[in-house]
């Protein structure tokens, strides 16, 4: 069958949503994954206006060879790596379809990453991202773009996965999408740390069942040090939904809640507590969405999210603190415009139509909403 996205055409012998159908027995492409597809090209755009100097790319899950068709569209010299053969017969066959160069090698994705050395590596693989970490960090040279699909894992549903892959321990919270995101994060940061490189998020969202984070890299090592100062502990209270962040290597989790004296604290960690997105970056990769992206509207409001989102560890639902104290939720921009009003910064959260970030704690919201309770 013939897909036509982002401008390109290629052939695909199935089309299949990888997170509830599994890998199955044959090369796939994923329809779910557009979203991600398309702002990666928005991304290779808008990072050549930051990094001229940056022309390869390695996509190093080839599959059907989607990325790199759409990367050599781009401009970039584009090799693809896959382990199959059928996939790296399609991968080349799209790429000459598409008349942009570019190059299917069958290969293994460490061993080509160890042996050689590109300007972008694509990590997309189904599962865990941190089997190809090492190499992808050791030998790229200005940006690593990484997606993880095991959310159950990340944001500590399933702990003890977490743990093994992540080498921190993940807690299954009401924010799990950021707590996914983070520990992502984190765990990319301390891999980069240790080839003395410090990777920089530049631009992060945890959309569906993925997380998906791109890495700006910088090869000094007191930058990289700096970024593991910006790694540490989130403290939540199970009954009140209080958080605390430490930007710590050793955690020092309260014994009981600063707002409501539960000792019921849940402690996570090492994570990423940095800025997820990079606003200036965001801005520049929504401008470079345009019409023949699929899901340029979605694209767009994503971005538009991304760019003004505030950076704070963790997001709140409206509907679970109201549920939480005995209310009924309010309209969303309400909400956030009466929090502002009383002197707090607020913002919409990308995760979902409920959530938010602000600098309030929980006692402050629910003070500084009070007077949305119709029955108050």
């Amino acid at each position: 069958m013939h897909v036509s996205e982002g401008g390109v055409e290629i052939e695909v012998p199935d089309a299949r949503d990888g997170a509830s159908a599994g890998t199955g027995d044959d090369v796939f492409y994923n329809p779910t994954q557009e979203l991600n597809r398309d702002i990666t090209a928005a991304v290779l755009r808008a990072f050549r206006e930051r990094e001229p100097r940056a022309e390869s790319y390695l996509d190093a899950m080839a599959a059907s060879g989607i990325r790199g068709v759409r990367a050599a569209a781009e401009g970039y010299d584009v090799t693809c790596a896959d382990l199959d053969t059928d996939a790296v017969e399609l991968a080349q066959s799209n790429l000459d379809r598409a008349g942009n160069g570019g190059e299917a090698v069958h290969r293994n994705a460490n061993a080509l990453m160890y042996d050689s050395v590109f300007d972008v590596v694509d990590l997309d693989p189904f599962g865990t991202p941190m089997p190809f970490a090492d190499p992808a960090f050791a030998n790229t040279r200005d940006l690593v773009c990484v997606t993880a699909t095991d959310t159950a894992p990340l944001c500590g549903a399933h702990q003890k996965s977490g743990i093994r892959k992540y080498g921190c321990l993940p807690q299954n919270t009401d924010y799990h999408p950021e707590m996914g995101l983070r520990t992502l994060l984190g765990a990319m940061v301390r891999t980069a740390a240790r080839y003395d490189k410090a990777a920089v998020p530049i631009l992060s969202h945890a959309t569906r069942h993925y997380a998906r984070a791109y890495l700006e890299l910088d090869e000094r090592a007191t930058k990289a040090d700096e970024l593991l100062e910006s790694t540490g502990f989130v403290y939540h209270c199970e009954d009140c939904l209080h958080r605390e962040a430490e930007r710590s290597l050793i955690a020092h989790p309260p014994e009981a809640c600063a707002n409501c004296d539960s000792t019921r604290i849940l402690e996570a960690g090492p994570i990423w507590l940095g800025p997820v997105s990079e606003p200036a970056f965001a801005e520049a990769v929504r401008d470079e969405v345009t019409e023949d992206f699929g899901t340029a509207k979605r694209a767009r409001k994503l971005l538009d999210t991304l760019a003004v989102e505030l950076d704070t560890p963790t997001h709140f639902d409206q509907h679970r603190l109201c549920k939480l104290w005995g209310r009924s939720a309010s309209k969303m921009e309400t909400f956030l415009e009466t929090l502002r009003e009383a002197g707090y910064d607020a913002t919409p959260a990308h995760y979902h139509g409920t959530a938010f970030k602000t600098d309030a704690t929980v006692a402050e919201i629910r003070e500084a909403t009070a007077a949305l309770d119709p029955e108050a």
